[in-house]
């Protein structure tokens, strides 16, 4: 019986990326967008570290849509694997991806910390939010992804399957494949970041509701409160995106689960769709 269900897992599979990922692609393509305008058009958020971060965040978040979930889309609903066409896609596309991915994590996890900064009591705690130390910290941080990121550009070729005749974009190199799975994927992708905005956050929301308690209380605009609000959102819900799919990849990299094509289908299943709930945190819209 099993093994008559294991063409289904596929099958679903593809639906929901299909359809759930077309959805998370035009509303994460649209409010991205909307989340940029709005966040250049205010003078208010033009003078602000964290809305700068932010403002990076949604427009390495739309590269992530077409990079990744279009190509996702693409492969699963039309058959149409764009990794086979010019042989540099094939090094660019993933050099790219883990470009905007690891760039889009830094953003929040610097909005975080300027957030907690900011809600601090100490005045010399609060002069770390300023507009300039944002830009450089984000130039930096591009810098450091674009060189890390080269080997990507190395080691990713064209290689032709013995079994099946296919020609699949792959990484040649062992040791770069495990510094993939575990540095790359796992820790600076997923766990590291999710660390980092779970703490601040939680010392972020610790502060806003001290604030009422302080013999000086902190006066904060409006609209300041509401980027605070904001990110201690995108917190949350990048924790209910990201780690689902985080706890699924590790289960893939375990010998004894992937001995049994039924066990192996049933991850597959379950990868892709924690991969779909993953592309919805790219695709929020904060504004």
């Amino acid at each position: 019986m099993s093994t008559t269900i294991v063409p289904v897992f596929g099958y679903l599979g593809n639906q929901i990326t299909i359809y759930l990922g077309t959805v998370s692609l035009i509303a994460g393509v649209i409010g991205g967008l909307l989340s940029i305008i709005i966040f250049l058009s205010l003078q208010t958020f033009r003078q602000s570290s964290c809305a700068f971060y932010l403002t990076i965040m949604s427009i390495f978040n739309i590269g992530q849509m077409f990079i990744g979930l279009l190509g996702v889309i693409m492969i699963n609903g039309f058959n149409v694997d764009w990794s086979q066409s010019p042989f540099f896609y094939c090094k660019f596309r993933y050099y790219s991806y883990q470009v905007c991915a690891l760039t889009s994590m830094t953003c929040i996890c610097l909005a975080t910390i300027d957030q907690y900064f900011a809600t601090c009591s100490r005045l010399q705690w609060q002069q770390w939010c300023n507009i300039k130390l944002a830009r450089r910290l984000v130039i930096i941080f591009v810098f450091i992804w674009l060189v890390h990121n080269i080997p990507y550009l190395i080691y990713f070729d064209y290689v032709v399957s013995i079994t099946t005749g296919k020609t699949t974009c792959i990484v040649t190199s062992k040791i770069f494949q495990q510094y993939v799975t575990y540095g790359i994927i796992l820790i600076l992708g997923k766990l590291l970041p999710i660390c980092i905005t779970l703490f601040f956050g939680f010392l972020t929301y610790r502060n806003v509701q001290e604030i009422s308690y302080r013999t000086q209380p902190l006066v904060r605009r409006e609209l300041e409160k509401q980027l605070t609000v904001m990110v201690l959102v995108v917190v949350v819900f990048a924790f209910f995106t990201v780690m689902p799919y985080a706890f699924v990849y590790m289960l893939l990299q375990i010998p004894s689960f992937t001995t049994d094509p039924f066990t192996v289908a049933q991850l597959q299943f379950a990868s892709t769709l924690t991969l779909t709930i993953l592309y919805m945190y790219f695709a929020v819209s904060i504004t």
